[in-house]
């Protein structure tokens, strides 16, 4: 199942800079792991925010879900996930290639 998958993180202001900082360099770290695992697809950052938009992929919608709680910036996060289904136009070419 492939998900498109809205994350908009709103860190605290009163968090110190050193934890900002760790904790950005484990939401990477994490972000790059789930690359690695084809759980995450394709992924675009919203400029001048601390957002991104991206295509996720799991088997199920509780896997999704404890995929995106793993996260650590899940805590500080608002997260918007569609389901997607094929459209019959990209079948239609698929089935002629």
């Amino acid at each position: 199942m492939e998900f498109l998958v809205r994350v908009e993180t709103r860190l605290p202001d009163e968090l110190p800079e050193y934890e900002r900082a760790d904790l950005l360099a484990h939401e990477a770290a994490r972000g790059r792991e789930l690359v690695a695992a084809g759980t995450l697809r394709h992924i675009w950052r919203l400029p001048g925010r601390l957002a991104n938009v991206a295509i996720w992929s799991a088997g199920s919608v509780e896997e999704l879900h404890d995929a995106l709680v793993s996260l650590p910036v899940w805590p500080y996060a608002e997260i918007e996930v569609t389901a997607l289904a094929a459209h019959p136009l990209t079948q239609a070419v698929d089935k002629a290639v």
